[in-house]
């Protein structure tokens, strides 16, 4: 059996079109953080299976998800992603592969509204078709999968729908940047003075020329630069904690 499971907080905007481009599956399982608008109402309203379970970080969702959800195979969508009915037969046929435990699947993503093609966002792979059992989740942000196994690559994309605004963007890179701050602190990493400049200009540098987000002119360069200031957020978070933890 394969299920599609959906995680949601307040995507009452995009639960209906998500769940919509994945009626291939044997499940379809919205699993929510308890949303605060109609996600919920909205998702059973379409046929699917709702679970709650309150959200720690994003690797515990999805490592709840696949303690709970019962199926051979979990296939993580995102509910402002689309799956096309050709990634759902690609996908279908896929998994039953005997040598593969997990497959990558590309993934296209729009900026507020526009195809971003370099600095990373393409084809920017996700591993998100899981035989459970097989996988768990680590890191509290941009988490990886711990795979028992082999993964193979699809070559349909997953459709993204990344942001509505710069306005947006720049908050949830600030989020992500208080997450990962904390991550590397658990890890014992210790900045020093020099650091958030320095990782700022090397991640600069590698989104605009190293992953060619020059091929997306102005807005390209937007991205790399914003991307730039979240690492720099990183690395100065990371240096408030060091200071208060020396006294």
């Amino acid at each position: 059996m394969l299920a599609v499971v959906i995680l949601t907080r307040n995507e009452s905007a995009f639960i209906e079109a998500c769940i919509e481009s994945v009626r291939w599956a044997d499940r379809i399982v919205v699993f929510d953080s308890f949303s605060e608008d109609d996600t919920v109402a909205r998702a059973r309203a379409c046929g699917a299976e709702v679970l709650q379970h309150p959200f720690e970080n994003y690797a515990a969702q999805r490592n709840a998800a696949l303690e709970q959800v019962e199926a051979d195979w979990i296939f993580f969508v995102d509910a402002d992603e689309r799956a096309t009915p050709e990634l759902g037969e690609e996908v279908r046929e896929a998994i039953r592969d005997p040598r593969y435990v997990g497959w990558w699947v590309p993934r296209r993503n729009y900026l507020f509204g526009r195809l971003t093609r370099g600095g990373g966002w393409w084809p920017d792979y996700q591993l998100r078709a899981l035989r459970r059992g097989y996988a768990r989740y680590e890191r509290p942000v941009h988490e990886i999968v711990i795979l028992q196994g082999e993964a193979g690559y699809l070559r349909n994309p997953l459709i993204h729908h990344n942001y509505d605004s710069p306005a947006e963007f720049r908050a949830k890179q600030r989020a992500y940047a208080r997450l990962e701050a904390q991550a590397l602190r658990q890890a014992g990493v210790r900045p020093k003075l020099h650091t958030p400049w320095t990782m700022m200009l090397r991640e600069f540098w590698r989104r605009f020329v190293r992953l060619r987000g020059y091929v997306d002119g102005l807005h390209g360069l937007r991205l790399a630069w914003w991307m730039a200031l979240a690492t720099r957020e990183t690395y100065r978070l990371l240096q408030d904690a060091a200071r208060v933890e020396a006294g």
